[in-house]
């Protein structure tokens, strides 16, 4: 029985720190004034919102995404976690399993370190028109945050 108590104490810790970690290590967010300037004149916006498919209370996205010709700028906030990538689609998807058929199409552009908001430079020569969807993922354990159609 001690073992029982014990091994569960580690395991729920060690999930907790998991959970933790990110939050108390994420830089801080940009501003909020920032991130307005930064999406005004954007030439793409969609909303993220908590009613995918694929999103659940661990797992969601909300808030404005906008893309400009050099920036994807996220007025929001996403729930916290560990190694949250962006991605664009070419098809809108909603779960994992739509993702991971689309994986090989989509366009990885970066690392979201902050969950509430952030701005992510776009890699040169990046054709927006060739997508329709932005996506965040975590890659350490494969989940779904949450996705937004833009066109």
């Amino acid at each position: 029985m001690l073992f029982i108590s014990h091994s569960a104490a580690v395991a729920l810790g060690f999930a907790l720190g998991i959970y933790a970690l990110p939050i108390l290590t994420a830089p801080p967010a940009p501003d909020a004034a920032m991130l307005q300037e930064r999406a005004q004149g954007a030439a793409f916006s969609a909303e993220f919102t908590r009613d995918l498919a694929g999103s659940d209370f661990l797992h969601w996205g909300e808030g404005r995404i906008s893309l400009t010709d050099t920036q994807i700028v996220h007025e929001g906030k996403l729930a916290p976690g560990p190694d949250y990538k962006l991605y664009l689609l070419p098809t809108f998807v909603e779960d994992e399993a739509g993702f991971e058929g689309l994986r090989p199409q989509a366009l990885r552009i970066g690392d979201v370190k902050s969950f509430s908001g952030f701005v992510l430079d776009l890699p040169e020569g990046v054709d927006l028109t060739r997508y329709n969807t932005v996506l965040v993922w975590c890659e350490a354990f494969g989940e779904f945050i949450t996705a937004a159609q833009y066109r």
